[in-house]
């Protein structure tokens, strides 16, 4: 399966806040899973394996490193149980960081809310309006992203531009 999406990462300090915000627009909670990603090294784009009990998925996805709202294009595998094909992209391509968290999912229609807890690197809030057909176009996934930006009270200072395997690899925020 492949799509695009325009999400936005920041810092939140309080994602229980936030998780009322959500709450009053009547989301829909998926559930709290915990994920590790384990990412690849690759020529190009990133390919990260995650595993947990919600999401379990093969990704590969090319995005710019940008504060504000970007677009990915991505590749996706899914599958129930992914954790034997761990050990053989170890094998073959090595591990280049490994990003362990508890994640609060949430959707409004198209639009998928990540409360995270990210070890070693603290609290998240991630917004990815998701176009799976491709019949929405960017120009309005980035409308909705903006829209629920404001909505969340996120601050353009709080907007990250790197991914948590970036932030970890270099142990900086």
């Amino acid at each position: 399966m492949s799509f695009i999406n325009v999400e936005i990462k920041a810092h939140c300090e309080d994602t229980q806040a936030a998780e009322q915000v959500l709450k009053q627009q009547q989301a829909k909670f998926v559930g709290e899973d915990h994920q590790v990603d384990t990412y690849f090294p690759v020529k190009e784009g990133r390919l990260k394996l995650r595993t947990g009990k919600i999401e379990n998925a093969l990704i590969f996805y090319q995005r710019p490193n940008q504060a504000g709202p970007k677009r990915s294009d991505i590749s996706l595998y899914q599958a129930e149980d992914l954790s034997g094909l761990v050990s053989v992209l170890e094998a073959a391509l090595s591990v280049k960081v490994v990003v362990d968290k508890r994640r609060r999912i949430y959707f409004i229609d198209n639009v998928k809310f990540h409360l995270d807890e990210v070890e070693g690197l603290g609290s998240f809030v991630e917004i990815e309006a998701i176009d799976y057909e491709g019949k929405l176009g960017e120009k309005y996934l980035r409308q909705q992203v903006d829209e629920f930006k404001e909505l969340l009270k996120i601050s353009s200072e709080d907007l990250l531009e790197r991914s948590y395997s970036d932030m970890l690899s270099t142990h900086q925020l």
